[in-house]
């Protein structure tokens, strides 16, 4: 009698080790599962936010479009320490304006390269086609070309010279607002023209009064 006693408490701890090593186990296989995506997850996000401002790098004398002043030359590539962080920048000049941009390296989002030659025969095109008239006030007009213009997008750029233009020279067709806001988004288009199709002022002047149909108030002027 005392001997099955001993038989039966031997496997009851068997039993429990068994149990424990299942739930051991089991414990080991969560912990994998958890720390493994954690790890893949952080280097993928860090790649996603470096893309932006390592996507291109402009070189001296390259011409850009800054938005709100339109095409740009980089004049120079300095360097400058504010605190303890060195800072790369671009010295951008816009000779229409008579400006010179700072622009830091790590936020040359705001930056565009010029226009390709394809794109200049896409608003060639667009200069041709026949302007949209809007019922609404004038004010609310004023501001979506306002916008437009200084999107930086050289087809909306097109888009309002073409809506602006009135095939005419005399004032009194015009209000001062209206064109004036002509006479901007014009300089700006002709000035990335020029930078693109490396001709002069008054040979993109001619090819683009040719698209708007202004050939009549070019030779007028001359």
């Amino acid at each position: 009698m005392p001997k099955k006693k001993k038989t039966k408490k031997t496997k009851i701890k068997k039993k429990k080790v068994k149990s424990n090593n299942k739930i051991k186990s089991s414990l080991k296989v969560t912990d994998k599962k958890s720390t493994v995506p954690g790890t893949d997850e952080k280097p993928e996000i860090k790649k996603i936010k470096k893309q932006p401002t390592e996507k291109r790098i402009y070189n001296l004398k390259d011409f850009v479009v800054y938005p709100k002043h339109g095409v740009g030359k980089i004049t120079a590539i300095e360097k400058a320490k504010i605190g303890e962080i060195d800072i790369q920048f671009y010295k951008i000049l816009v000779e229409k304006e008579k400006l010179t941009l700072t622009v830091p390296i790590n936020q040359q989002s705001k930056l565009r390269p010029i226009a390709s030659i394809n794109q200049i025969n896409k608003c060639i095109s667009i200069l041709k086609t026949k302007p949209k008239i809007k019922r609404t006030m004038w004010s609310r007009r004023a501001q979506e070309y306002d916008q437009k213009i200084n999107s930086g997008k050289i087809y909306e750029l097109a888009e309002v010279v073409k809506d602006l233009n009135k095939n005419t020279d005399i004032i009194a067709d015009q209000s001062y607002s209206e064109r004036q806001l002509f006479e901007k988004a014009y300089e700006r288009l002709k000035s990335e023209f020029e930078a693109v199709l490396n001709v002069s002022a008054e040979d993109v002047q001619k090819k683009m009064d040719k698209a708007l149909g202004r050939t009549n108030i070019s030779e007028s002027a001359e």
